[in-house]
């Protein structure tokens, strides 16, 4: 059964998709001529002829299309004097009817499996089922994937590189690196610091930075000189008295005032004797002068060299290399500034006083920092360099290692998805595999069945059939006879003379349609009359006298019950007619309260502008002819084309029946346009049914059709029969002041 019909870009069906959806077993389809019924038909008849339009069948299941419209018309009556032969089941040969019963019986029991398994794995509407299930799952992994992208993307973007623009491929991603994936995991911080590097701009090689060497300077603090005591000759006369003093740094320094002031004492300005001088000039003797220097020379070169290491490190800081840490490198070189600034004062202090111990305050955990910290940035750059040599192999080992951190992050999520789908996956396989099981079966019991009914099939319970029905209708001057090829009939008059081209326009439309008629209950070959159908009737009371219509809509009647009992292979009826009343006889149904049946659904097919528009009603949309044409005048999409006929429709079909109205005197009482308007109109009412009034339309405009409106008011107002006016516009009723016209 066809469970909804999308059309679009197909004859007056525009871009946009009309859809009839949530079919039942009976869909009635009313429009008027051109507004696309018999496009819903071609649709129904074969869809491959309409790329842009869809028919969905209950668990994709197709059925049989047989349709009635002009183009089987077309292809069965009026390019062959011969009609197809239609082979129905003969009554002989009980026992091979009962085994088509039989076989029928099964195969209905197999597409009912197949309409169950497929619920099991599709759902009702295609998504739901186990493949829903599957979908959903797969939905749910993708939306973590791609939370975990969007986490990390912004700093480890380059391992995403090729899937950042579509959580389906990057879930994909996933899913095989998983499968993959040896890399090392490395904790995220350093992942994103190597991703700076790598993923960032081409990286360069860079620069080691300076070695600084301090063993020199800490060489330096272990100086014997330091701990010295250095002082004069003490087996000299002066000696005893400079040791008691202990002035003997006093006496060095004195002995410089001494010589330049002519051996004579600086302080009290006595002159000496030479034998003073020589005392003086033993007591620092070469051993005391060698020391002195040696202290001098030390604090010469302790400076200088602290001054080049403080300088090198100065330089270091003032153009760092992006791998040091330059604010520890900071504060290692004030506290080496500090220290040495204290050690240059302490050996002045023992320039000036010779004979005292200094210590120097050691530089070698600070030099040693300095140095660790040196070393760890000529490390990374070693790495660094290493890596832009190799930067290909580099860039794909830590995509592979960023891949490997979200899987880690994923572990759990990963793990329950295997979990869930290797589940779903298998039932999915079972169902599928039981379906095609099952189609295999239904095919094979299809070809048994059609097996048997070539073996008690004719085309003569057809020409039995439709010869009486001919004949209690009335229609006595022609009959369907078997033709020469005996799989096919012809239309021939009582003497025997062929009748196919003499018969009416509603001759030919009754023959066709019984025909198709007893086709629904056979087939065109000698098998496939067992076939389950869908049935469409587009238009079959077109050029029928009432009588027939009557009769014609008394057959499909009996179709619908058929199809209520299951009794036929008929599933499903579309109904399409532009005929009010061939609509209200073929859809009466005294069950039916105040809303459609479950079995039925309602649809107005229009063509409001250059698109044909489908409209679902939840009841029988068409009461009457006169309430179908109130019903256009309520529309806001009215046709411009219509609209004239339309109103003078109204007015013919309810001032006829009330009569006593002088149209004459009622159009003096408008001047002007509105005069000509009035007088368009009532003289539909004057001529009644003698002209082709179907076919009377006079193009207008949108203003213009405002007018006549206004006009078609104003005529009930001035007949003083607004109350009918307001009765039939209902909830389009306008309270306004009656229209401005001349009286």
């Amino acid at each position: 059964m066809i469970e909804s019909i999308a059309i679009s870009n197909a004859a007056t069906f525009g871009a946009s998709p009309e859809h009839l959806n949530a079919l039942s077993q009976f869909n009635f389809i009313f429009g008027s001529n051109g507004a696309g019924k018999t496009t819903v038909s071609r649709v129904i008849a074969d869809e491959s002829r309409f790329p842009g339009c869809k028919v969905t069948w209950r668990a994709n299941t197709k059925l049989q299309p047989l349709v009635y419209n002009r183009d089987f018309v077309e292809s069965n009556f009026n390019q062959s004097a011969e009609l197809k032969g239609v082979f129905t089941l003969g009554e002989k040969q009980l026992d091979t009817l009962a085994r088509i019963a039989a076989a029928n019986a099964e195969h209905d029991l197999l597409t009912t499996r197949i309409s169950s398994l497929t619920l099991n794995l599709k759902g009702v509407d295609g998504n739901g089922g186990k493949t829903g299930d599957l979908t959903t799952l797969e939905t749910g992994l993708k939306e973590r994937c791609w939370a975990q992208k969007q986490k990390h993307d912004a700093k480890l973007y380059g391992g995403f590189e090729g899937f950042r623009n579509n959580s389906e491929k990057f879930k994909g991603k996933v899913l095989h690196e998983q499968a993959s994936n040896n890399a090392a995991l490395l904790p995220l911080e350093e992942l994103e610091r190597k991703a700076e590097s790598i993923f960032g701009p081409t990286p360069t090689t860079e620069t080691s930075v300076v070695t600084v060497d301090t063993s020199q300077l800490l060489a330096y603090e272990s100086n014997p000189i330091l701990k010295k005591r250095v002082i004069g000759k003490e087996n000299v006369d002066i000696a005893a008295m400079i040791k008691k003093l202990g002035n003997s740094d006093w006496v060095r320094e004195g002995r410089g005032f001494f010589e330049a002031n002519d051996q004579a004492c600086p302080f009290c300005q006595q002159k000496t004797t030479d034998k003073f001088a020589q005392s003086l000039n033993e007591y620092f003797d070469e051993i005391f002068v060698a020391d002195s220097n040696e202290i001098d020379e030390l604090v010469t070169n302790y400076a200088t060299e602290a001054a080049r290491i403080q300088q090198q490190i100065a330089a270091i800081i003032s153009s760092p290399s992006k791998f040091l840490d330059v604010e520890k490198l900071k504060a290692e070189q004030e506290l080496l500034d500090t220290k040495i600034a204290l050690n240059n004062q302490r050996l002045s202090g023992k320039k000036k006083e010779a004979s005292q111990v200094f210590d120097l305050e050691s530089l070698r955990n600070v030099c040693t920092a300095i140095r660790t910290l040196i070393d760890a940035a000529n490390n990374d750059v070693i790495a660094h360099n290493k890596m832009v040599a190799n930067l290909a192999n580099e860039r794909a080992t830590l995509v592979a290692q960023v891949w490997k951190f979200v899987l880690e992050e994923l572990k759990a999520d990963l793990a329950e998805f295997k979990t869930a789908r290797e589940g779903l996956s298998k039932a999915i396989t079972a169902i599928t595999q039981q379906i095609s099981t099952a189609r295999t079966e239904s095919g094979e019991k299809l070809a048994e069945i059609r097996e048997l009914e070539k073996q008690t099939t004719s085309i003569q319970p057809t020409i039995d059939g439709i010869n009486g029905l001919l004949s209690s209708f009335g229609f006595q001057g022609f009959k369907l006879a078997k033709a020469a090829s005996g799989a096919s009939y012809k239309l021939v008059r009582s003497d025997g003379s062929e009748a196919m081209t003499t018969l009416s326009e509603g001759e030919k439309t009754f023959v066709t349609f019984l025909y198709f008629y007893h086709l629904l209950k056979g087939s065109e070959s000698d098998s496939g009359m067992t076939t389950n159908r869908v049935v469409v009737f587009d238009d079959p009371v077109s050029s029928l006298d009432s009588d027939i219509l009557f009769i014609v809509g008394s057959l499909i009647k009996g179709l619908f019950d058929e199809v209520r009992a299951g009794s036929g292979h008929i599933k499903q009826i579309f109904v399409l007619t532009h005929n009010v009343y061939f609509h209200k006889e073929v859809t009466y149904n005294s069950k039916r309260k105040n809303v459609a049946m479950s079995e039925e659904t309602f649809w107005i097919v229009r063509k409001p502008a250059l698109s044909s528009k489908l409209d679902k009603h939840p009841t029988n949309p068409i009461k009457t002819s006169y309430e179908l044409l109130w019903a256009e005048v309520r529309r806001p999409e009215r046709s411009n084309l219509s609209i004239q006929n339309t109103l003078r429709r109204i007015l013919e079909n309810y001032f006829k029946i009330l009569g006593g109205i002088e149209f004459d005197a009622l159009c003096a009482m408008f001047e002007g346009k509105e005069k000509i308007i009035c007088k368009s109109l009532c003289s539909w009412v004057h001529d009644g049914s003698h002209y082709a009034h179907d076919d009377l339309y006079v193009s207008i405009d949108d203003s213009m059709v405002d007018s006549y409106l206004k006009v078609f008011r104003a005529i009930f107002e001035k007949s003083e029969h607004t109350a009918h006016y307001r009765m039939m516009m209902a909830d389009s009723f306008v309270e306004e002041a009656s229209m401005a016209v001349m009286t």
